[in-house]
């Protein structure tokens, strides 16, 4: 007879032997990619088969930023390879899906462990924390996407073990990642170009996303007392 408190580890087991399997596949793609394409060699090979390549574009961007690759970079090789448009709803999209791939793995399968073994023995400021971001769910999200700072990846699992709900966390997160897609993406499509107007746009866009980021966290920042 199975020991019935066995029986719900196997699918997250299951699945976190997937997300491995995942990660270790992407991690000979991308050796591959390094040692035989050079970016204008990549970003040729993507741009000439349509929307299989723009399709492949989306699958490598959402892994690879699932893993840890900046979204800033990921942004600036889209408008190197697609152009402004439609290199930004391209890297949106994985973007978006890279949040969700991270939140749900930490939400389906390391939720329990983690509200277990961390939130239970510090307590403290790092329940209210949550108890903050639960309430605040989109607020928070928004004013974290918006700047440039900490861990992309860090935040979407944190958010994933916290008692955040889903919709609101990547309703925000796409809102919060438009400002810096948009720049990084107009910066990447002007490679090669000289425009300088092009790059003031991109710098004055990033720092008004900044400035927005740091007024939202002023007005919304964590009660010291909650």
């Amino acid at each position: 007879m199975s020991q019935p408190g066995l029986a719900p580890l196997w699918p997250k087991l299951a699945r976190s032997v997937l997300l491995l399997a995942g990660l270790a596949g992407l991690g000979f793609a991308l050796n591959a990619i390094h040692g035989g394409l050079d970016s204008e060699q990549l970003a040729q090979s993507l741009t000439g088969q349509g929307m299989r390549g723009q399709a492949l574009f989306v699958v490598l961007v959402a892994g690879l930023c699932a893993a840890g690759l900046p979204r800033q970079i990921a942004s600036f090789s889209a408008g190197y390879a697609f152009g402004l448009w439609p290199g930004i709803p391209l890297v949106m999209a994985g973007l978006i899906l890279a949040c969700a791939v991270d939140f749900a793995w930490a939400r389906l399968v390391a939720r329990d462990w983690a509200r277990r073994r961390v939130l239970g023995r510090l307590g403290g400021r790092l329940a209210r924390m949550d108890a903050f971001l639960a309430a605040n769910p989109f607020t928070t999200t928004l004013i974290v996407r918006l700047l440039p700072v900490g861990s992309n990846v860090g935040f979407s699992l944190l958010a994933g073990v916290s008692a955040v709900r889903a919709v609101p966390f990547l309703a925000a997160s796409a809102i919060g990642y438009l400002p810096q897609t948009l720049v990084f993406t107009l910066l990447g499509s002007g490679v090669g170009v000289a425009d300088w107007a092009r790059i003031t746009l991109g710098g004055v866009l990033f720092l008004a996303s900044i400035l927005l980021g740091i007024v939202l966290f002023r007005r919304n920042r964590v009660p010291a007392g909650a």
